[in-house]
């Protein structure tokens, strides 16, 4: 599997300022809210919410704002309907993108997630043949003794359900299929390794290099893409 691309996103979340970060604590208030809905507000009996909430935590979301989130899901606090959608387009330098869009106004995310493909140079289409869905675990090299994965350990994390280990500049990215997903993270758990994130994610299974002089067209389409309040999450096969 291809390097992952999520390294970025995640310091640009950690390190967020002011609207911004209300943007970024936006997101994932609706993240949380679909996932209490979809399946319950108890974290122990909802591996989803769990991950939500995990990643709220990581970019320092009040925990006010994580109970309401939570309560606005369970309907304890009223708050406007949420849908998820997904969208699949032709980015910069023909690169793929698969959107998750969580969003009260169907017709607005519509015209705003065309918009941004046509001003980044691409278009919506079909690309999710390029894409399977895996459970995907990153960890900084910090949080493990040595910054290194010991064979023994990846030879346990195998045996937990990892399909692939790929060891980059940041850390580790490891990949799983869905079902071992909560498997895998509760191995690192009991190793008292702290993950970066966990989750559910399209991965693409070719990916594209970025050619240096087409680094910062890919860099500001990604930007857009952040910075759209509807956007919660997206899947690229650029190696960034």
């Amino acid at each position: 599997m291809s390097g992952h691309s999520k390294w970025s996103t995640i310091k640009r979340a950690k390190g967020a300022k002011d609207a911004k970060r209300s943007a970024v604590f936006t997101k994932l208030a609706k993240i949380i809210t679909i996932a209490a809905r979809d399946k319950g507000g108890d974290m122990d009996m909802n591996f989803s919410l769990r991950m939500a909430v995990d990643k709220a935590k990581a970019a320092n979301m009040p925990k006010d704002n994580i109970e309401k989130a939570i309560k606005r899901g369970t309907g304890e606090l009223e708050g406007g309907q949420i849908e998820e959608l997904i969208y699949e387009g032709i980015g910069p330098i023909n690169s793929q993108f698969v959107l998750k869009v969580l969003t009260d106004n169907k017709n607005r995310s519509a015209a705003n997630i065309r918009h941004l493909f046509s001003k980044g140079g691409g278009s919506l289409g079909s690309v999710m043949w390029n894409f399977e869905i895996k459970g995907v675990i990153m960890v900084l090299k910090e949080s493990i003794p040595g910054e290194k994965l010991s064979e023994d350990m990846e030879l346990e994390l195998i045996d937990a359900g990892a399909l692939d280990i790929s060891h980059e500049d940041e850390g580790f990215t490891i990949y799983t299929e869905v079902a071992d997903l909560a498997k895998v993270k509760s191995y690192l758990e009991d190793k008292n390794i702290t993950t970066e994130s966990a989750d559910i994610e399209y991965v693409a299974k070719d990916s594209l290099d970025v050619p240096k002089e087409d680094e910062v067209k890919v860099e500001n389409f990604i930007e857009s893409l952040e910075d759209d309040e509807d956007v919660s999450d997206y899947y690229t096969n650029l190696n960034i």
